[in-house]
């Protein structure tokens, strides 16, 4: 059986920042493709993830390139959302998804759409004030 479970979210101050952890069990990280996935307040979750990390290395939105870090800890089985420089517009539900699925040439590249992820956590809050 697969969980995933998301912590660090809370009230924080525009411009700072947080980092998300997602602790997983019943699947290694190092053997799978983890994302991160934001909803909005009053909005459908967006359908591409945000950031992802896979054996192949990390990829971003480029709406958070440059701010936002996904890293995992292999060792712990946890993947983590680092934060920065966050904006009001960041306050969101932010939910970690896994899948042994990968796309590209050389099959090592995690897929973008929440579609392709089998295992989601509940998400955990993140609102900023300016």
């Amino acid at each position: 059986q697969v969980w995933l479970v998301e912590s660090g979210g809370g009230s924080v101050q525009a411009g700072g920042s947080l980092r998300l952890a997602c602790i997983i069990s019943g699947v290694r990280v190092d053997n799978a493709c983890m994302g991160w996935f934001r909803q909005a307040p009053g909005k459908e979750r967006e359908e591409f993830a945000i950031g992802m990390i896979g054996n192949g290395g990390t990829e971003y939105d480029d709406s958070v390139k440059d701010r936002f870090t996904v890293s995992r800890d292999t060792a712990k089985n946890v993947v983590y959302l680092q934060m920065n420089s966050r904006k009001p517009e960041a306050t969101a539900t932010y939910s970690c998804a896994g899948d042994t699925g990968r796309t590209g040439s050389d099959g090592t590249s995690c897929y973008r759409r929440d579609f392709r992820y089998s295992y989601w956590g509940q998400g955990t809050q993140v609102t900023v004030s300016s």
